[in-house]
């Protein structure tokens, strides 16, 4: 793609241009643009891009959905304050994309170090019988909770 059609696509993803304002042709341009955030490539290098990667509907300060929240509460809980995000509500291809690619259906979905972990029920049982401190640990990430569980038994 070129400078000009790649300022167009910028200028329509942001939002600049009212939409209704936009010729087809660039309009064209901006959704060629957005099929790209879905495929296979490109999420492939999100999910390895951080060590923890999460795809949730909303954002971390303000999840859309109850399962997206359970897996950021979860997260603060353990302390983990360094992860990538993705707000699959702000782009359709993504959303898509990323059901493609882990063949799995529903939001969120948990990345580690680029492997598929699972959802919100996967990151809850995880919690609950205690692997998720030793898969932070191999993450080089110490859970919150065992400084808890310390201060508890002084």
């Amino acid at each position: 793609m070129n400078i000009l059609c790649r300022r167009a696509v910028f200028l329509l993803g942001g939002g600049i241009i009212p939409r209704n304002e936009v010729p087809a042709t660039l309009r064209f341009l901006s959704s060629y643009s957005t099929a790209e955030t879905g495929s296979k490539e490109h999420i492939d290098g999100l999910v390895k891009k951080d060590n923890i990667v999460v795809f949730m509907k909303g954002d971390p300060e303000q999840p859309m959905c109850g399962f997206s929240n359970v897996v950021i509460q979860i997260l603060r809980m353990h302390g983990v304050a360094s992860y990538g995000s993705y707000n699959v509500l702000d782009d359709d291809s993504l959303r898509q994309g990323i059901k493609d690619y882990s063949n799995w259906p529903t939001i969120p979905q948990v990345y580690f170090k680029g492997e598929f972990i699972g959802g919100s029920d996967i990151i809850l049982e995880m919690h609950q019988n205690g692997s998720l401190v030793d898969e932070l640990k191999n993450l080089g990430i110490r859970s919150a909770l065992l400084d808890e569980e310390q201060k508890e038994e002084e």
